[in-house]
């Protein structure tokens, strides 16, 4: 397996970030990086019997652009095609409600700030999924 970029290194560090921050806060995590043909899901977590579908952004600053900001309409639509797919692939859990949270995560590395948003974005049946 290639040794991963630095850029990814840095993804995979952020996600453990946010995995541990929502696991402080009762979610359990069901998976870590769910790849399918449509996208990857960064976290795939369980809120008291809901799934979550967690996205997770690192940014230094949000001087720029929110970290939140860069999960546009197309990659909604990505994570919504994932999500059912993982979904339809495991049943366990296709009958459990279901809900897009995004992670922020700005400041540095020894003084992280996050911010949760939960239910951060709904699509409509017509999304695919």
């Amino acid at each position: 397996m290639p040794r991963p970029t630095k850029a990814q290194a840095k993804g995979r560090q952020a996600e453990s970030e946010a995995a541990g921050h929502l696991r402080a806060h009762g979610l359990k995590l069901i998976a870590r990086n769910y790849r399918s043909r449509f996208g990857e899901v960064d976290l795939i977590m369980s809120d008291h019997g809901v799934i979550v579908f967690v996205e997770v952004k690192r940014r230094r600053s949000a001087s720029f652009m929110k970290p939140a900001e860069s999960v546009d309409i197309h990659k909604q639509r990505r994570l919504a095609m994932a999500a059912g797919r993982f979904l339809a692939t495991h049943p366990r859990y296709g009958r459990q409600p279901a809900r897009f949270d995004v992670v922020t995560i700005t400041g540095p590395n020894y003084q992280p700030r996050f911010d949760w948003i939960q239910d951060a974005f709904q699509l409509d049946d017509s999304a695919g999924y």
